[in-house]
């Protein structure tokens, strides 16, 4: 069954960023995407919660389909 995983919360960085991370013994390059108010975090958290729902059904779905198809 497939995996949804949400990068939501981190940056992603370029190949050189990655690069120097590797040096960044303290961490100070982490960046961090960020929302206005918490409210609106919450809000993108729970739609991405129902994406991954959405996503998961339809694969079920599919599969079902699939199987009652072939008998």
């Amino acid at each position: 069954m497939g995996m949804y995983v949400s990068n939501r919360l981190f940056a992603e960085p370029s190949f050189i960023e990655g690069m120097s991370r590797v040096l960044d013994i303290g961490g100070t390059l982490q960046e961090y995407n960020t929302s206005a108010t918490e409210a609106e975090a919450d809000m993108t958290a729970v739609k991405n919660d129902w994406r991954a729902v959405g996503n998961d059904m339809k694969m079920v779905f599919k599969r079902h389909e699939q199987r009652t198809l072939r008998k």
